[in-house]
């Protein structure tokens, strides 16, 4: 065997080894971003799972509030034992901050503290800032900044179907349909535009700008999704790492 041929032989080995060293790094790494992210996720559902476990409401807008959370938890729940991905970690990890949200705000409905701040999960949704009653075919819908016998549905503030809903108490959660099928009815916008035509402290995608052609909204899919793993795309701005509850 020539000198020429024993160096070829002693490279090819090197970048071998070259190779499956930086491969089993890789590997670990991810099995770290894997167990770190699965870890996490799981602090903030065995969280939202106690205060489920431990709350119940004593009004309407409280029991409420307590029945999305429980929701939220038993959805996180499923999205954590099929979780195969940092990525899906992190989309468990805010469900249950939304059921902690829905907590916080069965907790004000009762006049409790409502204890630590949370991460802000609205990504500019923006807040009802008054109290807003309309009609619109025909049926009374009602927005408000605070709890009520009329306004017993909250909702913590987000994009659902590309959208702004904004957080406050409303007499109906009329954001489902949308939150479910991935895009808005045309009787939605006439909705959101009335409710929130000129309130301040909401985005004017919220007021009705842009909404007359539903057909420029397709499905975009939406984190609250029962237990799937939707959208990830507003979840990298979220930092954890400040809230320490």
């Amino acid at each position: 065997m020539t000198g020429a041929v024993i160096l070829i032989i002693a490279a090819a080995v090197v970048l071998v080894a070259a190779l499956w060293w930086t491969r089993r790094q890789d590997l670990q790494r991810e099995r770290t971003e894997l167990d770190d992210a699965r870890a996490e996720a799981r602090r903030w559902v065995e969280r939202l799972g106690g205060q489920v476990l431990n709350l119940d409401g004593t009004d309407d807008a409280s029991k409420q509030a307590m029945a999305d959370a429980a929701e939220r938890h038993g959805a996180a729940v499923t999205q954590l034992d099929r979780a195969s991905s940092p990525e899906q970690c992190r989309l468990t990890t805010r469900t249950a901050l939304e059921g902690l949200h829905y907590v916080r705000a069965a907790r004000t409905a009762m006049g409790l503290d409502p204890g630590p701040e949370l991460p802000d999960l609205s990504h500019g949704a923006g807040r009802v800032s008054e109290l807003r009653e309309v009609e619109v075919e025909g049926r009374q819908q009602i927005a408000s900044p605070s709890p009520g016998d009329r306004t017993p549905h909250y909702y913590p503030g987000g994009r659902v179907a590309g959208r702004p809903v904004p957080e406050g108490w409303y007499s109906e959660p009329w954001w489902k349909p949308a939150l479910v099928a991935g895009a808005w009815g045309a009787g939605s916008f006439l909705l959101m535009s009335s409710l929130f035509s000129g309130m301040s402290g909401v985005p004017e995608a919220a007021q009705g700008d842009g909404l007359q052609d539903p057909g420029d909204f397709g499905d975009q899919g939406d984190s609250g999704d029962q237990g799937d793993f939707g959208d990830l795309g507003d979840l990298g701005d979220l930092d954890l790492g400040d809230f320490g509850l």
